[in-house]
């Protein structure tokens, strides 16, 4: 019944740009805390950024600060993940995650992959 679907990924060189979007349904969007993560094969998956459920509070991780925004827009059950000034190293698969309380949910994952 809960379905979290990303999309937006793609293939971009160094320095561009990318914006994901990750399309909730099946929940009460506005309950839930949403945030990012990616995972390189080889790698933990790790949190990228998150955002409360009004958008009060974000957070991000050292690695995108300052590049990467987290945004959401409850009216349409989006949360979005604009990307700038991408690196090499932010290639992975971006996954979208929704937590309200013992409720948590993921997204099956969206490929963004930086390469000159």
């Amino acid at each position: 019944q809960v379905q979290l679907v990303e999309s937006g990924g793609g293939v971009v060189q160094p320095g561009g740009s990318l914006r994901l979007s990750c399309a909730a349904s099946g929940l009460t969007f506005g309950d839930y805390s949403m945030s990012w993560y990616r995972q390189t094969p080889g790698k933990e998956r790790e949190l990228v950024a998150s955002i409360s459920p009004a958008s009060s509070t974000t957070h991000y991780a050292d690695s995108v600060k300052g590049r990467f925004t987290i945004s959401r827009d409850n009216a349409k059950n989006l949360v979005s993940l604009q990307m700038n000034s991408l690196k090499p190293e932010d290639t992975a698969v971006y996954y979208c995650k929704a937590v309200h309380f013992q409720n948590k949910y993921w997204g099956q994952g969206t490929q963004v992959t930086v390469s000159s």
